[in-house]
């Protein structure tokens, strides 16, 4: 038994390094840019690059694991992504940052897309969601002590530049010695904006709004903290506190959203998330109390809705959709990244701090307002016809192949029978 389990838990070390490395760079960078003075317009691009590079690397990743197989993949993403945090400690300047930080994105998404691939292959019809539970809480754990660990020294040096490209090479090494073995393709996922909308007018374009919120406030919560006078102990928690309130929240969010329609349980947590964006915006808290839970209701709501859109999404696809529908949704959050830390970056230098609620706050509006029109021309699903709402790991963190270790096996048997019946004989095979 202990035995059988050693390559998942290596695999899930792999995974909390890479994960925990991701939260130091993606803090670190900020933080570092706010002090050098960086204009927020620039500290924004830099989600904008993470967010064309992620999206690239969950495009991309498939046909580089197809060609040089899954562990010297896995290798490269991890080398590659240590050495674009050197190079963002060696050149600080924001014109080597924002490339650099597209380059650390594709990694990232391509690394995380081998372990899922990995864990997904570890995973049988009766452990897939234990396992897919596991991860989530491991990623999330390593996450929030990525980013909690810039409280123990100087943002203003080089140590956790050294640090993240330490950790994201110690992610090599628990898949590089795990006997494991290697698992089938990858996941391929097509963008098919018209299918999509067809299949849930108001899930596009709620998912493609909460790209822009969440990734603008992703990419720019520290700046937003800093130049409020917050700590840098204040600004971990204020970055932190929201992931562990989303994923809190999720919990009551998912058993309402079963029982109701999920249109309204999603314009209802909008609303919350209006009022939370309008309080930060027109009274400009700055008591760090006041402030922390403030965010902590943010992130209650706005990190509550991918999984409700996600839900209310595969309500109306057909059968064996599964993957596509929420792989394609995936994509579709990955373009609302791309454009919303640029439009709250650019808001931020024109005006003040405070704007980028003014980006998070219109773009929540605009889902309430699109929710209630859509509201009023289609039904609501039948309870007989929904499916049952499952909590989600970060939309940021998520790839293709996150959507198939969450996936049941009977979805992936009606989704890929062929590609699984191949795989289990090539797996028999090589136990025989």
């Amino acid at each position: 038994m202990i035995k059988s389990l050693l390559p998942l838990t290596a695999l899930l070390m792999g995974s909390a390094f890479l994960v925990f490395a991701g939260g130091v760079n993606g803090l670190i960078l900020p933080i570092r840019g706010e002090a050098e003075g960086f204009t927020a317009a620039s500290l924004g691009l830099l989600g904008t690059g993470w967010a064309v590079g992620y999206v690239a690397g969950c495009l991309r990743t498939p046909v580089l694991v197809a060609r040089v197989g899954h562990i010297r993949a896995f290798g490269a993403m991890c080398s590659i992504a240590a050495i674009a945090v050197l190079l963002s400690l060696l050149l600080i300047t924001p014109w080597v940052w924002i490339p650099v930080r597209a380059l650390s994105g594709f990694c990232f998404a391509g690394a995380a897309m081998i372990v899922e691939s990995w864990l997904n292959e570890r995973s049988d019809a009766k452990s897939r969601g234990r396992v897919f539970g596991i991860y989530t809480m491991v990623n999330l754990a390593a996450t929030t002590a990525g980013q909690m660990v810039l409280t123990l020294g100087d943002a203003t040096g080089f140590l956790f530049f050294v640090l993240a490209a330490m950790v994201y090479c110690m992610a090599l090494l628990p898949t590089a010695i795990s006997a494991t073995t290697t698992p089938r393709p990858l996941t391929k996922v097509s963008l098919d904006l018209r299918k999509l909308w067809r299949n849930s007018p108001i899930a596009v374009f709620a998912v493609l709004m909460v790209g822009v919120s969440n990734a603008s406030f992703g990419t720019l919560a520290a700046v937003y903290g800093a130049r409020i006078g917050l700590s840098l102990a204040d600004i971990a928690l204020f970055a932190s506190l929201p992931i562990l309130a989303g994923a809190a929240s999720q919990i009551p969010v998912g058993i309402a959203s079963d029982r109701f329609d999920r249109r309204k349980v999603l314009i209802a947590v909008a609303v919350v998330a209006i009022l939370t964006d309008s309080l930060f915006l027109f009274t400009g808290p700055r008591q760090p109390g006041v402030v922390l839970a403030l965010a902590g209701m943010f992130g209650a709501t706005v990190f509550a809705m991918y999984p409700l859109i996600v839900a209310h999404a595969n309500d109306h696809a057909e059968p064996g959709a599964f993957i596509q529908v929420s792989g394609g949704l995936l994509l579709v959050y990955g373009i609302g990244s791309i454009f919303g830390p640029t439009m709250a970056g650019f808001a931020m230098t024109s005006f003040d701090e405070t704007m980028l609620f003014a980006v998070t706050g219109g773009a929540h509006v605009l889902l309430v307002l699109f929710a209630l029109l859509r509201l009023r021309i289609a039904p609501a699903v039948s309870s007989a016809d929904k499916v049952v709402f499952q909590a989600k790991p970060l939309a940021r963190a998520s790839t293709p192949e996150t959507v198939a270790l969450a996936a049941n096996q009977a979805v992936l048997d009606a989704e890929q029978p062929q590609t699984r019946s191949k795989d289990h004989e090539r797996l028999q095979e090589g136990r025989e």
